[in-house]
């Protein structure tokens, strides 16, 4: 294993450790969060009100110390609210631009269903190009942005389904969940003075995450893995009770976001296990069962593990 690998993982265990000193008994949500960021994809956290989704969001940012801003997702938010807009101003007579809350480094998108669709597709040229068209002008992003959506998988009065489209913008879907009773008396524990949040502050510069994205992109993954995506990918077009499969942008993040965990793991290259771990966070949400497979009770998860299941994994 190189030397460079090796420091690698140690930065990002250290930005892991960082945040787990606010996010208690959440291993394998920040190794997915982590996986996410550092490939360059956007994650959709789909959980309960309470279990940590702002606060996991906060605790990314201070690790790092970027801009970050929270957009309330209402129905009555319009597009201008996240975007920004341009203003007339009566000395120089002319419109100047100010910017929404979109131009920041982490945008906490929280209860996005909530929105109207209009408004929802604000943020789909920004996930997909990192940029925004407003007024007729292209106004790029940060080199460093990233987007974690909300919403309440419970409570569906009011609310806007997102789209097919703007689903497949999110490399990740998964949720927190509730730690062990032993990890919930920890937090409260940790919180008897002050929210732990208070105590943390930046492990890494900016310039080493830029830097660890970079690496990311340049882990090697053979053609047999590749291979292996395209298979898994390919299997759920064709998969009993799935109505619409995963595009080639779900075998494009998945294979980024392998890559991302692989430099997480200090390795050269993407092994199969790196694809199984993370296939059915990068899938699953993709996919649309039909109506039968719905009342069946079967899931997109389910799909996704039982293709797992049964493609050859490479030697």
């Amino acid at each position: 294993m190189a030397e460079s690998e090796t420091s690698d993982a140690a930065t990002i265990a250290r930005i892991a450790a960082n945040i787990s000193r606010v996010m208690r008994g959440q291993a394998a949500a920040l190794r997915k969060l982590l996986a996410a960021f550092f490939s360059g994809g956007h994650i959709l956290l789909e959980d309960t009100p309470g279990t940590g989704k702002t606060t996991l969001a906060k605790a990314l940012t201070r690790s790092i110390d970027v801009g970050f801003r929270r957009i309330q997702f209402t129905p009555d938010l319009l597009p201008s609210d996240i975007l920004g807009v341009s203003i007339f101003d009566e000395k120089d007579k002319q419109f100047h631009f100010h910017e929404g809350p979109i131009f920041s480094n982490i945008l906490l998108a929280d209860e996005i269903n909530r929105a109207s669709p209009r408004t929802q597709s604000a943020l789909l040229e920004a996930m997909a190009e990192n940029q925004v068209s407003v007024d007729g002008k292209v106004r790029p992003l940060e080199d460093l942005f990233f987007v974690i959506a909300t919403q309440n998988p419970i409570e569906s009065s009011g609310t806007y389904p997102l789209p097919e489209a703007q689903m497949d913008r999110f490399a990740l879907q998964f949720n927190l969940g509730y730690v062990s009773a032993e990890e919930e008396v920890a937090i409260l524990a940790d919180q008897v003075q002050q929210h732990p949040l208070e105590t943390i502050g930046p492990c890494v510069t900016r310039a080493e995450v830029l830097t660890l994205k970079a690496r990311a992109a340049d882990i090697r993954i053979s053609d047999e893995i590749k291979r292996y995506i395209v298979d898994i990918i390919t299997a759920t077009r064709s998969a009993q009770g799935v109505a619409l499969g995963a595009s080639p942008r779900a075998s494009l993040a998945l294979m980024k976001t392998a890559k991302a965990l692989a430099l997480l793991d200090g390795h050269e290259f993407v092994i199969p296990e790196h694809i199984r771990e993370i296939a059915v966070p990068v899938v699953a949400h993709r996919l649309v069962l039909d109506a039968q497979a719905r009342f069946a009770g079967r899931t997109t998860r389910d799909v996704v593990e039982e293709i797992l299941q049964t493609i050859p994994v490479p030697a």
